[in-house]
């Protein structure tokens, strides 16, 4: 696995919301939101297949 360097003061506040989030480790937290933002910025299909594929199932026109 690799490792990152992050500022002490960013790692206090993520080490927090983990806590208040209910995460069981800051680790965890981090992962969980790199992975979320990483998918925000991957695409497995086109947006016009996306577009075929819901005018198929009715919810545009």
């Amino acid at each position: 696995m690799a490792k990152i360097k992050i500022d002490s003061s960013l790692f206090y506040r993520a080490k927090k919301a983990a806590e208040v989030a209910g995460y069981s480790s800051v680790e965890e937290f981090i992962i969980h939101t790199i992975e979320t933002e990483t998918a925000k910025h991957e695409t497995s299909e086109p947006d016009e297949k996306v577009g075929d594929q819901l005018r198929g199932l009715g919810y545009i026109e």
